[in-house]
Protein backbone atom coordinates (compact mmCIF):
# COMPACT_ATOMS: atom_id res chain seq x y z
CA UNK A 1 0.00 0.00 0.00
CA UNK A 2 1.34 3.41 -0.94
CA UNK A 3 1.56 6.08 1.68
CA UNK A 4 0.53 9.51 0.56
CA UNK A 5 2.12 12.38 2.42
CA UNK A 6 -0.13 14.95 4.12
CA UNK A 7 0.19 17.43 1.32
CA UNK A 8 -1.03 14.84 -1.29
CA UNK A 9 2.36 13.98 -2.74
CA UNK A 10 4.11 10.64 -2.82
CA UNK A 11 7.64 10.55 -1.52
CA UNK A 12 10.45 9.72 -3.95
CA UNK A 13 11.05 6.51 -2.07
CA UNK A 14 7.40 5.49 -2.40
CA UNK A 15 7.42 6.49 -6.06
CA UNK A 16 10.35 4.12 -6.73
CA UNK A 17 8.50 1.32 -4.93
CA UNK A 18 5.42 1.92 -7.07
CA UNK A 19 7.49 1.99 -10.25
CA UNK A 20 9.35 -1.23 -9.33
CA UNK A 21 6.09 -2.95 -8.44
CA UNK A 22 4.58 -1.85 -11.74
CA UNK A 23 7.59 -3.14 -13.72
CA UNK A 24 7.53 -6.42 -11.82
CA UNK A 25 3.81 -6.81 -12.52
CA UNK A 26 4.26 -6.04 -16.23
CA UNK A 27 7.19 -8.50 -16.50
CA UNK A 28 5.16 -11.19 -14.77
CA UNK A 29 2.22 -10.63 -17.12
CA UNK A 30 4.53 -10.66 -20.16
CA UNK A 31 6.07 -13.96 -19.05
CA UNK A 32 2.63 -15.46 -18.47
CA UNK A 33 1.51 -14.32 -21.93
CA UNK A 34 4.65 -15.74 -23.56
CA UNK A 35 4.13 -19.05 -21.76
CA UNK A 36 0.47 -19.16 -22.82
CA UNK A 37 1.43 -18.48 -26.45
CA UNK A 38 4.14 -21.16 -26.37
CA UNK A 39 1.68 -23.70 -24.95
CA UNK A 40 -0.88 -22.80 -27.62
CA UNK A 41 1.76 -23.17 -30.35
CA UNK A 42 2.86 -26.52 -28.94
CA UNK A 43 -0.75 -27.74 -28.84
CA UNK A 44 -1.32 -26.52 -32.41
CA UNK A 45 1.81 -28.34 -33.63
CA UNK A 46 0.75 -31.53 -31.83
CA UNK A 47 -2.71 -31.38 -33.42
CA UNK A 48 -1.14 -30.78 -36.84
CA UNK A 49 1.24 -33.75 -36.42
CA UNK A 50 -1.64 -35.99 -35.33
CA UNK A 51 -3.74 -34.85 -38.30
CA UNK A 52 -0.88 -35.52 -40.73
CA UNK A 53 -0.22 -38.95 -39.20
CA UNK A 54 -3.90 -39.84 -39.55
CA UNK A 55 -3.93 -38.65 -43.18
CA UNK A 56 -0.80 -40.70 -43.94
CA UNK A 57 -2.28 -43.78 -42.26
CA UNK A 58 -5.52 -43.41 -44.23
CA UNK A 59 -3.64 -42.90 -47.51
CA UNK A 60 -1.45 -45.93 -46.85
CA UNK A 61 -4.50 -48.03 -45.98
CA UNK A 62 -6.29 -46.88 -49.15
CA UNK A 63 -3.23 -47.64 -51.30
CA UNK A 64 -2.97 -51.11 -49.75
CA UNK A 65 -6.66 -51.77 -50.42
CA UNK A 66 -6.24 -50.61 -54.02
CA UNK A 67 -3.17 -52.82 -54.44
CA UNK A 68 -5.02 -55.78 -52.95
CA UNK A 69 -7.99 -55.22 -55.27
CA UNK A 70 -5.69 -54.85 -58.28
CA UNK A 71 -3.78 -58.02 -57.44
CA UNK A 72 -6.87 -59.99 -56.51
CA UNK A 73 -6.37 -63.73 -56.43
CA UNK A 74 -2.73 -63.52 -57.52
CA UNK A 75 -1.78 -61.53 -54.42
CA UNK A 76 -3.69 -63.83 -52.10
CA UNK A 77 -2.21 -66.92 -53.75
CA UNK A 78 1.29 -65.46 -53.43
CA UNK A 79 0.62 -64.74 -49.76
CA UNK A 80 -0.59 -68.31 -49.23
CA UNK A 81 2.58 -69.69 -50.86
CA UNK A 82 4.73 -67.33 -48.80
CA UNK A 83 3.09 -68.65 -45.62
CA UNK A 84 3.86 -72.21 -46.71
CA UNK A 85 7.51 -71.39 -47.37
CA UNK A 86 7.85 -69.62 -44.02
CA UNK A 87 6.03 -72.25 -41.99
CA UNK A 88 7.41 -75.42 -43.57
CA UNK A 89 10.83 -74.41 -44.88
CA UNK A 90 11.63 -71.58 -42.40
CA UNK A 91 12.79 -69.30 -45.21
CA UNK A 92 13.95 -65.69 -44.95
CA UNK A 93 11.93 -62.81 -46.36
CA UNK A 94 14.38 -62.34 -49.26
CA UNK A 95 14.44 -66.06 -50.06
CA UNK A 96 10.63 -66.24 -50.04
CA UNK A 97 10.42 -63.26 -52.39
CA UNK A 98 12.98 -64.80 -54.74
CA UNK A 99 11.12 -68.13 -54.75
CA UNK A 100 7.81 -66.40 -55.48
CA UNK A 101 9.16 -64.50 -58.52
CA UNK A 102 11.56 -67.16 -59.83
CA UNK A 103 10.97 -68.52 -63.31
CA UNK A 104 11.95 -71.89 -61.80
CA UNK A 105 9.70 -71.33 -58.80
CA UNK A 106 6.23 -69.87 -58.46
CA UNK A 107 6.44 -67.23 -61.25
CA UNK A 108 4.32 -64.63 -59.48
CA UNK A 109 4.60 -61.00 -60.55
CA UNK A 110 7.03 -58.86 -58.58
CA UNK A 111 4.09 -56.84 -57.25
CA UNK A 112 2.26 -59.95 -56.03
CA UNK A 113 5.43 -61.29 -54.40
CA UNK A 114 6.07 -57.95 -52.70
CA UNK A 115 2.48 -57.88 -51.46
CA UNK A 116 2.96 -61.38 -50.07
CA UNK A 117 6.17 -60.68 -48.14
CA UNK A 118 4.82 -57.33 -46.92
CA UNK A 119 1.72 -59.00 -45.50
CA UNK A 120 3.25 -62.25 -44.30
CA UNK A 121 3.08 -62.65 -40.54
CA UNK A 122 6.38 -64.43 -39.96
CA UNK A 123 8.99 -64.38 -37.22
CA UNK A 124 12.16 -64.30 -39.29
CA UNK A 125 14.33 -64.48 -36.17
CA UNK A 126 12.73 -67.82 -35.33
CA UNK A 127 13.02 -68.97 -38.96
CA UNK A 128 16.75 -68.15 -38.89
CA UNK A 129 17.12 -70.02 -35.59
CA UNK A 130 15.36 -73.10 -37.01
CA UNK A 131 17.68 -73.06 -40.05
CA UNK A 132 20.73 -72.60 -37.82
CA UNK A 133 19.74 -75.61 -35.72
CA UNK A 134 19.31 -77.67 -38.92
CA UNK A 135 22.84 -76.76 -40.02
CA UNK A 136 24.25 -77.45 -36.57
CA UNK A 137 22.56 -80.84 -36.19
CA UNK A 138 22.75 -82.21 -39.72
CA UNK A 139 26.03 -80.74 -40.93
CA UNK A 140 27.86 -80.11 -37.62
CA UNK A 141 28.79 -76.58 -38.77
CA UNK A 142 30.49 -74.03 -36.54
CA UNK A 143 28.53 -70.95 -35.44
CA UNK A 144 30.64 -68.75 -37.77
CA UNK A 145 29.97 -71.02 -40.75
CA UNK A 146 26.27 -71.15 -39.88
CA UNK A 147 26.12 -67.36 -39.70
CA UNK A 148 27.82 -67.11 -43.10
CA UNK A 149 25.34 -69.58 -44.59
CA UNK A 150 22.37 -67.76 -43.07
CA UNK A 151 23.41 -64.36 -44.48
CA UNK A 152 24.84 -65.51 -47.81
CA UNK A 153 23.15 -64.25 -50.97
CA UNK A 154 23.75 -67.77 -52.31
CA UNK A 155 22.42 -69.33 -49.11
CA UNK A 156 19.50 -68.47 -46.88
CA UNK A 157 19.52 -64.65 -47.32
CA UNK A 158 18.62 -63.77 -43.75
CA UNK A 159 19.56 -60.31 -42.48
CA UNK A 160 22.61 -59.90 -40.28
CA UNK A 161 20.43 -59.17 -37.24
CA UNK A 162 18.31 -62.30 -37.85
CA UNK A 163 21.48 -64.40 -38.16
CA UNK A 164 22.90 -62.83 -35.00
CA UNK A 165 19.70 -63.72 -33.15
CA UNK A 166 19.94 -67.31 -34.38
CA UNK A 167 23.59 -67.71 -33.34
CA UNK A 168 22.92 -66.12 -29.95
CA UNK A 169 20.05 -68.58 -29.25
CA UNK A 170 21.52 -71.61 -31.00
CA UNK A 171 22.20 -73.61 -27.83
CA UNK A 172 19.11 -72.55 -25.87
Amino acid sequence: MVKVEKDGYVSAEEEIKIENHSKSYKEKKAKEEAKRKAEEEQARKKEEAERKAEEERAAKEKAEEERKARLGAEGENALSKAEQYSDSMKMSKAAIYDQLVSEYGEQFSAEAAQYAVDNLKADYNENALAKAKEYQESMQMSPAAIRDQLTSQYGEKFTASEADYAIKHLNN
